[in-house]
């Protein structure tokens, strides 16, 4: 399983980042699921009006995630699923979002939940989708990491400002 070893986060004083959600459309069933595990999380964080936007698939995702971020998001949390097929799509797409998501994060310094499921079949799309029989919900994980994470850089944030007087 791959969830197995991951951390149990406590995350505390979030309920007032700005978190915004943007989900592919592909592979409704198992988006539906990341989405609703995603709303949940930031429900039970406190944050009462996240941005949810949708997109036509994986592959749009850092663009959109990269406007988010450079419009003062305190954390982007992007969800999506490639399923493997028969050609070198599969490669091509997982690479070149994972890239770009990871791009955007450094260039912008807003953390970028990463929720984005890469899978050989559907079911095992489903068994981290957070759905009814699933095992792992990624939606809930990418949301808490990337709260987590602003929470963390507003602690190395804080001294700064209140140094420099800003």
């Amino acid at each position: 399983m791959s969830g197995k070893g991951a951390p149990e986060l406590t995350v505390k004083n979030c309920g007032d980042l700005r978190v915004a959600v943007v989900a592919a459309s592909w592979h409704e069933k198992v988006m539906d699921g990341l989405v609703e595990g995603a709303m949940r999380a930031l429900h039970e964080l406190g944050i009462d009006e996240p941005t949810l936007l949708r997109v036509p698939g994986s592959f749009e995702l850092p663009v959109v995630v990269k406007a988010l971020a450079e419009r003062g998001y305190d954390a982007v949390v992007a969800l999506g699923v490639v399923i493997r097929g028969g050609t070198p799509h599969f490669e091509y797409v997982c690479q070149g979002v994972t890239q770009g998501l990871t791009q955007v994060s450094v260039q912008t310094g807003v953390p970028i939940g990463f929720g984005v499921l890469t899978c050989d079949t559907e079911q095992q799309a489903l068994d981290r989708a957070g759905v009814e029989g699933s095992t792992e919900d990624k939606g809930h994980e990418a949301v808490t990491a990337a709260v987590a994470t602003a929470t963390i850089l507003r602690t190395v944030a804080e001294p700064w400002r209140q140094a420099s007087g800003a």
